[in-house]
């Protein structure tokens, strides 16, 4: 590792890394030196990124995993594929995420926020738990938002079949990355992987503009309001490799900084019953 090259001799795996954040924390880490693995749903646009990532930076460590992870399915390919290639993992990105305007499920028949947002999440670090535990100290960073402000969860109905709201559906799954956070970095207490989550701010990216109507429209307008995904990446970076950080765990950042999450994300017994049910659902 070198001043210039902090994340040399580091493996990442970044979800969602086609586009917006997770694509410039992406390429910012392999500038940075590390072997970056991207995963994404289209092969044609993970083939394309990690081209250009490489030109970019000079980096020729980078490499791809197809997969969607709104799938059980898919989530294990990427732990199998992954665990396939390397002995060890330094940094787990959790960037993945969408918010749909109405309420759809996926191949496995769960609500694709739920599944996408939070499950995806859960079931990715527990599978590449192992090879996190092999790295000399590895980080699990994921990205939440403070859409998750004024939510609460409701045990009956996680799967958001009562009068479906798209920003309560997704607000929800916020609030469930941050209860993961903080539970994954208690029950790691006393080993050398750290857990935090952020909130990267609302950026200017493709994010939501896979719906139509008013929410795709509305995301537009906004858009000349946002961050650039730049700016929004920074959070994500810094948690991945700033020296900073070492040691930090159970954390919510935004802007580079230790911030408050909502009061409730804080409730132990909430988290272990999130726990518990996403175990059995991965079962």
């Amino acid at each position: 590792m070198s001043a210039t090259n902090p994340m040399q001799n580091k493996t990442i795996l970044v979800t969602g890394a086609t586009s917006g954040i997770g694509l410039v924390a992406a390429r910012q880490l392999a500038r940075q030196g590390g072997s970056v693995v991207l995963v994404g749903r289209s092969a044609a646009k993970l083939s394309t990124v990690a081209e250009q990532i490489k030109t970019q930076t000079g980096n020729t460590q980078i490499e791809t995993i197809v997969a969607d992870l709104s799938t059980h399915a898919g989530v294990q390919h990427t732990a199998h594929e992954f665990k396939k290639r390397y002995p060890r993992l330094d940094v787990l990105l959790n960037n993945a995420g969408a918010i749909f305007s109405s309420r759809q499920v996926s191949a496995d028949g769960l609500e694709l926020t739920f599944a996408l947002n939070h499950l995806n999440y859960f079931h990715l670090t527990m599978l590449l738990m192992d090879v996190l535990k092999a790295s000399n100290a590895a980080r699990v960073v994921n990205v939440s938002s403070d859409a998750h402000r004024g939510q609460k969860l409701d045990f009956d109905d996680l799967q958001n079949s009562k009068n479906y709201s798209r920003f309560s559906a997704y607000g929800r799954s916020k609030l469930m990355n941050l209860l993961f956070t903080y539970e994954l970095a208690r029950k790691l207490e006393g080993t050398k992987i750290t857990a935090n989550a952020l909130h990267p701010g609302f950026v200017s990216t493709g994010f939501a503009l896979n719906n139509q109507g008013l929410l795709r429209w509305g995301v537009k307008l906004l858009r000349i309001f946002a961050l650039t995904p730049e700016k929004g990446a920074e959070t994500s970076i810094y948690l991945a490799s700033s020296p900073e950080v070492e040691g930090v765990t159970g954390k919510y950042f935004s802007d580079r900084k230790m911030i408050n999450s909502d009061p409730v994300s804080y409730d132990k017994t909430t988290a272990e019953k999130l726990w518990q049910v996403s175990l059995e659902m991965i079962a």
